[in-house]
């Protein structure tokens, strides 16, 4: 079983993200309100809120927290994901990722697998790409590692969704990359997200 220590300042949110934890059978060994409480010892995997964090203090408490167990950071925007796994957490998580991409993150850090590489995927080679991405590849990237559909990303940018994929088949090209979780290590690691 797996517990968890949740750090979410966010009443309707905590309760949403218990009540998804619940259904998968993950198990919350602890609900924090403020970085100031510690979290639980018991703990597999921590989530951390970003809105739950102060700027100047989070490489501080993330780091402290990564002592502990795996931390898995909640977080729409794109400024701060590489300073994060700086600091020491395991992965970025968007608040809108579905409960199954959540899950699997969570199950992903209490194992201590890679945030990238999910059972039977294959390893990426975390080196510099065969051959460096356009502007409008990086943007692309770096929605894909928020967790957005290709369909929200033609939106964003005004394209279709089909030229989206025409540019995720490039990306994968020239990062060697097989899926979407490897794309995500990719941007992490580049420093791109």
């Amino acid at each position: 079983m797996i517990r968890i220590d949740l750090l979410v300042d966010s009443p309707i949110f905590l309760l949403g993200l218990v009540e998804v934890l619940k259904s998968a059978g993950l198990t919350t060994a602890s609900v924090r309100k403020t970085p100031d409480e510690a979290p639980s010892s018991l703990a597999d995997a921590i989530i951390i809120d970003a809105d739950a964090l102060t700027p100047a203090e989070q490489p501080g408490q993330i780091a402290a927290a990564a002592k502990i167990a795996p931390v898995l950071i909640l977080d729409d925007s794109f400024d701060a994901h590489a300073e994060y796994v700086r600091a020491g957490a395991y992965g970025v998580v968007s608040k809108r990722t579905s409960a199954e991409g959540l899950v699997a993150a969570i199950r992903a850090a209490a194992s201590g697998r890679s945030p990238a590489q999910p059972s039977g995927s294959r390893r990426l080679d975390p080196g510099k790409p065969a051959q460096p991405l356009s502007e409008r590849e990086e943007q692309v990237l770096r929605f894909i590692s928020c967790g957005l559909t290709h369909g929200q990303i033609a939106t964003r940018l005004g394209i279709s969704p089909h030229t989206v994929e025409t540019y995720v088949s490039r990306i994968r090209v020239k990062l060697r990359a097989g899926n979407k979780a490897e794309l995500t290590r990719a941007a992490l690691l580049g420093g791109m997200v």
